[in-house]
């Protein structure tokens, strides 16, 4: 079974299977530290060679600098480390080129890295400072070579658009992207058939409830375990609630068991056929499901299934409106529950 790959950019491939480190954070429960570094080679032997982090994922970015270290040059040069850039919604009215270029810089050294292979920008609120200026900050340090690609995070259709009418080279843009949550099918998509910016997508399985551990289950009770479930039950509600969502992991489960692969592996190849889609990514803190992650690569979904999910999701069209439009509405549920202040030292 090979891993699937994309060229996102000119001279720059990465694994369609991307290794999320947002539960490495600590956020999901307590984590291993060493057992987490050795699990990553796992991840790379099996040919997902591309993992995910963030500056303001508390701890990650070292984690996986840890884990570059132990490699020799031919695996250093295979494993791909997309990072973000999330200044602070206090920071964001006077950010400067010169704190972008530290922020930067401490990634650099966490990370372990010459230079980063992908940024990732995201801004919490356009109303505040000046995002086509910090993009462009970014687009400088990539001359400068710091930075390999920019992309992306959480941007809607006009203010992505803007970035690129500016002449920032947005090669992504990461959404979160599900049979539960579609709005990147929209606007952004025409923008990204326009401009050539792909998608890396997160919440393909909804934090885990697009899997067979919630079909049949009553609906959990509140407060939920972790700030994740949270999150994607909010969409479940989006989505039409929790008797329509059950219906969904009926139909996921048939197809599954005639493909003989999980709910998750079901849910994920649907994201990777959309149009656009470069890749998924899969958080975990270990490589325990790894077998079942790569499981995605060895089937197909026919067009008996499309056609069944497309009759499901017709009825069913989820959250409205442009791509995180819902999360910026720190007053409303989606974003209440965001950390906006995370990116000190």
């Amino acid at each position: 079974m090979t891993v699937e790959g994309f060229g996102l950019a000119p001279g720059y491939a990465i694994s369609r299977l991307i290794r999320g480190g947002w539960q490495l954070a600590g956020g999901h429960g307590e984590v291993e530290r060493g057992r987490a570094i050795a699990d990553m080679r796992a991840f790379l032997d099996a040919g997902v060679t591309t993992f995910d982090c963030a500056d303001i994922y508390t701890g990650v970015e070292e984690m996986i600098g840890a884990f570059r270290a132990t490699l020799g040059p031919a695996d250093r040069a295979r494993l791909k480390v997309h990072t973000k850039y999330v200044p602070d919604l206090s920071a964001l009215p006077t950010l400067s080129a010169a704190e972008v270029e530290r922020t930067i810089d401490r990634s650099l050294a966490r990370l372990r890295a010459d230079a980063l292979d992908l940024v990732q920008f995201h801004w919490w609120d356009y109303a505040l400072g000046d995002f086509v200026a910090a993009a462009g900050h970014l687009a400088r340090l990539r001359e400068k070579g710091k930075i390999r690609q920019v992309g992306g995070t959480n941007f809607d259709t006009p203010h992505a658009e803007a970035m690129l009418a500016a002449g920032v080279p947005l090669v992504s843009m990461q959404v979160q992207y599900s049979l539960l949550d579609r709005r990147a099918a929209g606007p952004l998509s025409a923008l990204a058939a326009r401009s050539g910016m792909r998608f890396l997508c997160y919440g393909t399985v909804a934090g885990g409830f697009l899997s067979a551990r919630w079909l049949g289950q009553p609906d959990p009770a509140q407060p939920l375990a972790n700030r994740s479930l949270t999150k994607y039950r909010l969409i479940i509600e989006e989505f039409g609630g929790w008797d329509a969502f059950q219906a969904l992991l009926r139909l996921l489960d048939g197809i599954a068991r005639r493909h003989g692969v999980s709910i998750t592996a079901v849910a994920t190849r649907w994201v990777l056929d959309q149009p656009h889609v470069a890749g998924a990514i899969v958080g975990a803190r270990y490589a325990e499901h790894l077998a079942d992650n790569l499981a995605v690569f060895r089937f197909a979904l026919d067009a008996a299934d499309r056609a069944a999910i497309d009759a499901v999701l017709a009825a069913h069209p989820g959250p409205g409106g442009d791509f995180y439009a819902l999360e910026r509405d720190r007053a409303g549920p989606h974003g209440r529950i965001m950390k906006y202040e995370l990116n000190r030292d």
